[in-house]
């Protein structure tokens, strides 16, 4: 990266990330400690759930979830196709059916509607997703769980600190699970946070990511190679845990950043008719993870692309967010292997061809916006004079 490049994110990290750091090494507990108490009780509490289970990644977490649940081989589990794929990968992993819906145009999350026609008998949880952590229809999705009598699980991994109707993320759903990497609103480096109000779950989890150990005694005595189930190494460590305190003693300062931002992109993009700005319910705070627009409807994806590598050959950073999971290489290879007719979503993958996500991060100044702006407007331009 060269000193005039704008990338496509950045954590914000700074002396308080490197006391806490320093507060464990010195300590000598590098796991399963009290700093991955104190984060999962920060997280859980802002997410409103009285329970929070640190793991290795958000990936694991949705896993975990749905392993607590006793999801398995038979069992289907609708969720959207414009994700990032681990939101449709866990479901694989446990041998159940991702069964895919289209999405509603404006909040590119799933389309409650078509969740409703997709239930069927061997429908054993909704796996919704906030795409680019926009809580559209969230509270639509816990009550068709509810009207089923099937489990909710939000798949918030991009949401953390966004609230809809007065609600928090996290607090949806049966469970929640949250995601750390670095461009999330919050990181630990890598990392996850399972949440929820149902304590039998959660006891559940904690022994899963734990290798299957039950929970341990006074003093943690006995029990460290005593297993009462087929478990996984999904633990958080206490120097991931020191990072997400941390962030989450600033995460109040860090999302008011990025909401600076999005408002600067908003203001900037607002007159540019070739753009479609993201759209925001007047009910939801967003705490913004992502900064993504889509090309106007005339556009191609071979366009899109174009634009996208442009933006990188002026360095500024650019990326396609999302491509549809059920179009990727070896998605097809299950459908195929499955004697399954692939299926299509006609708005899920007219979106995904005309995403642009554009560079976001909480330093980012008005001049480095409007740079991006200038640049995005340059290679659109170009675009319109190889049509003529």
């Amino acid at each position: 990266m060269s000193d005039n490049e704008i990338p496509l994110s950045k954590p914000d990290l700074g002396p308080l990330e490197e006391q806490k750091v320093m507060e464990v090494l010195r300590s000598g507990r590098l796991s399963i400690g009290p700093m991955q108490e104190r984060f999962e009780q920060m997280v859980s509490a802002r997410a409103g759930c009285r329970e929070g289970v640190a793991v290795s990644s958000g990936t694991c977490g949705l896993h975990l979830v749905l392993l607590a649940l006793g999801i398995g081989p038979g069992d289907e589990v609708i969720t959207t196709p414009f994700s990032f794929v681990a939101s449709a990968n866990v479901i694989l992993h446990v041998g159940a059916t991702p069964v895919f819906v289209d999405i509603d145009p404006k909040s590119l999350n799933a389309d409650p509607a078509q969740i409703e026609a997709s239930i069927t008998p061997r429908t054993r949880a909704i796996l919704a997703v906030e795409a680019f952590g926009n809580p559209t229809h969230m509270d639509a999705y816990a009550q068709l769980a509810a009207k089923h009598e099937i489990p909710l699980i939000e798949d918030c991994c991009e949401a953390l600190g966004t609230t809809y109707k007065g609600r928090p993320c996290g607090s949806f759903g049966r469970a929640g699970v949250f995601g750390f990497y670095p461009n999330k609103q919050i990181t630990t480096g890598e990392g996850g946070m399972i949440v929820t109000d149902d304590e039998r779950l959660a006891a559940r989890c904690r022994s899963l990511r734990n290798q299957g150990r039950g929970a341990m005694s006074a003093g943690g005595q006995g029990s460290w190679l005593k297993h009462e189930r087929l478990g996984y190494n999904y633990r958080m460590s206490e120097l991931q845990a020191a990072l997400g305190v941390a962030q989450m003693e600033r995460l109040d300062e860090l999302i008011t950043a990025r909401q600076r931002v999005a408002n600067m992109y908003v203001t900037r993009l607002a007159a540019n008719g070739d753009v479609i700005l993201p759209t925001v319910s007047p009910e939801s705070s967003m705490s913004w993870f992502v900064f993504v627009v889509r090309l106007a409807a005339e556009y191609s994806r071979e366009e899109r692309d174009r634009v996208i590598q442009g933006m990188r050959n002026h360095e500024v950073g650019s990326a396609d967010y999302f491509p549809c999971i059920h179009e990727q290489s070896y998605f097809i290879e299950w459908f195929e292997q499955a004697g399954r007719t692939r299926p299509s979503f006609p708005i899920a993958e007219t979106v995904a061809g005309r995403t642009i996500a554009l560079p976001f991060y909480t330093t980012l100044t008005e001049r480095e916006v409007d740079l991006v702006c200038q640049t995005l407007e340059v290679m659109i331009q170009r675009e319109n004079l190889r049509r003529s």
